[in-house]
């Protein structure tokens, strides 16, 4: 029987067509090694290298090579009460604009990669092998930061800034597509799929069943993430006392690419049980016609052309297109002026993270547990966590025109850590999960390639939108959070609108409809 198959039976079963639980179920079983060797994993995925520390030491060299725009170019510094500004692609911006218009390109580039290979992880077994790529390319960049410590080198800055995003940001894609697998083989949701089975409950219990699974592995992941991380991090602070890093500027430099290379250090302690750890649970056939370097654009044409047939799909993906913007950009806005608030400071920033990986823990066990008490949806959470990235951006906006709110104290910014922890973390789990309630199963490695690729495309034009916005307000930082704000209530329109048990429904008919057509050979 085709995986096809297997799973049109799992999905639509009548009293004709049930039969033994040995046809229905896969041959492959989640261990508990290998669950928590993809817990372990996130461990070293923390984003400390490619997404904290990377972007820090970039906007730091930005800032020691840069001027006062009011003095003649490179005579005067920049300093805490100035502007700062730098000569970058054809035009004199300022540096937070930079760090924008940067993110920007690197976002737009994830786009094009994922655009590409983003539907190998559908065929043979390649997805591990995508993950390991990505993983080992994303250490050694880590590592060469170690050789940019110095303001000159700020243009060797701007490609490892783009390639820590992308190597970042390409092996967590593909390490989070495995989740929905492992759920699927626990043991304890095939011995529901036996209940389901044999009638001893019903196919919508087991689907809330797996789906409460699901929330499960993707909130157990953060925590042990961030229990991890706050380890790192402690011994991170031992390194910067070593290093003596606010003796001095030059110190401080050099602290931040120490910091990044121990990061990539413990990323890849941390990947090598997964690597060894994970099944190599077997794709589909390659179509007829299609060769590995056209399937990505042809599979993100179909997967495009299905979630027309998908309408809740279709309009999760909208959702997911605005408010995955609205966040990355919020986030890398708030980050530049962070670290324009701390001065740089590697000791601060560190301290201000091991604040802000408690809140997260603590957040995503109590959102957990308040779900798992209550036995609420996963859009519900969702949309509970949505009203709070709002907050967010609102918090944002005042500052437009005061200099007495608006991320622009330290109080602040140790106050954002433990908000965005505790009421904006939740997103990264629960997104994911609700990507896998509205995406068929047989597909779901396309799917989540594909909103990764929306996710990364979105991703890339609100930090250019925002760059431009700064540069057109007069260097105005915090102008960004009109434009996030409006962008994220218009989001709450679609999320709203999705319904779960309809999508469910379109995706039995959609594997249903599909199987008869073969299009979903097993990989011998």
């Amino acid at each position: 029987m085709s995986e096809k198959e297997k799973v049109a039976a799992d999905v639509e079963l009548t009293s004709s067509d049930r039969t033994d639980l040995d046809s229905v179920v896969r041959p492959w079983t989640t261990t508990r090694r290998e669950l928590w060797a993809f817990y372990v994993y996130y461990i070293g995925n923390n984003g400390l290298s490619g997404f904290n520390f990377g972007p820090s030491q970039f906007q730091n060299l930005l800032f020691l090579a840069g001027y006062d725009p009011a003095h003649p170019p490179f005579t005067a510094s920049c300093g805490a009460d100035t502007q700062c500004v730098l000569p970058y692609l054809g035009s004199v911006r300022d540096v937070n604009s930079i760090v924008l218009l940067t993110n920007g390109i690197s976002f737009a580039l994830q786009a094009v990669v994922l655009l590409l290979i983003g539907a190998w992880a559908d065929y043979g077994r390649w997805r591990p092998n995508i993950t390991i790529f990505f993983t080992i390319l994303a250490v050694a960049v880590s590592f060469a930061w170690l050789g940019v410590d110095d303001p000159s080198r700020w243009q060797a800055g701007v490609a490892l800034y783009i390639l820590g995003l992308i190597t970042y940001q390409c092996a967590l894609t593909f390490w989070t597509a495995a989740f929905p697998g492992l759920a699927r083989d626990l043991p304890n949701v095939r011995q529901s799929a036996a209940e389901a089975v044999s009638g001893e409950k019903t196919l919508s219990e087991h689907a809330d069943y797996e789906s409460m699974e699901r929330n499960r592995i993707s909130n157990v992941s953060f925590a042990v993430c961030s229990a991890g991380e706050i380890i790192i991090l402690a011994i991170m602070v031992g390194i910067l006392k070593g290093l003596k890093s606010d003796a001095s500027t030059e110190n401080n430099t050099k602290a931040f690419s120490a910091l990044i290379a121990f990061s990539g250090g413990v990323w890849l302690l941390c990947a090598i049980p997964w690597f060894f750890l994970e099944k190599r649970r077997p794709g589909l056939a390659l179509p007829p016609g299609a060769s590995m370097l056209t399937i990505g654009f042809k599979q993100t044409f179909v997967a495009l052309r299905e979630c027309m047939r998908l309408k809740q799909t279709f309009l999760y993906l909208i959702f997911y297109f605005l408010m995955g913007d609205v966040l990355n950009t919020t986030v890398t806005v708030i980050g530049t002026l962070q670290n324009s608030v701390v001065s740089y400071s590697t000791l601060q920033l560190t301290l201000l993270l091991i604040v802000g990986i408690v809140a997260q823990g603590a957040g995503i066990y109590l959102f957990w547990l308040v779900q798992k008490r209550f036995q609420i949806s996963t859009k519900t959470m969702l949309c509970f966590n949505v009203f709070w990235i709002l907050i967010l951006t609102v918090w944002g906006l005042i500052g437009i025109h005061t200099d007495k709110f608006g991320f622009k104290h330290v109080w602040e910014i140790w106050l954002y850590q433990a908000y965005y922890g505790l009421m904006v973390c939740p997103w990264y789990a629960y997104s994911q999960t609700m990507i896998s309630e509205v995406s068929p199963l047989p597909q779901m490695f396309l799917f989540f390639a594909l909103f990764s690729v929306v996710g990364k495309t979105s991703a890339f034009i609100g930090p250019l939108v925002s760059s431009a916005i700064i540069t057109a307000s007069g260097n105005n930082d915090n102008y960004p959070f009109v434009f996030l704000f409006t962008l994220g209530a218009l989001s709450t329109v679609f999320l709203y609108l999705v319904d779960v048990q309809k999508s469910r429904t379109e995706c039995e008919a959609f594997v249903l409809a599909e199987a008869k057509r073969d299009a979903f050979a097993d990989t011998p």
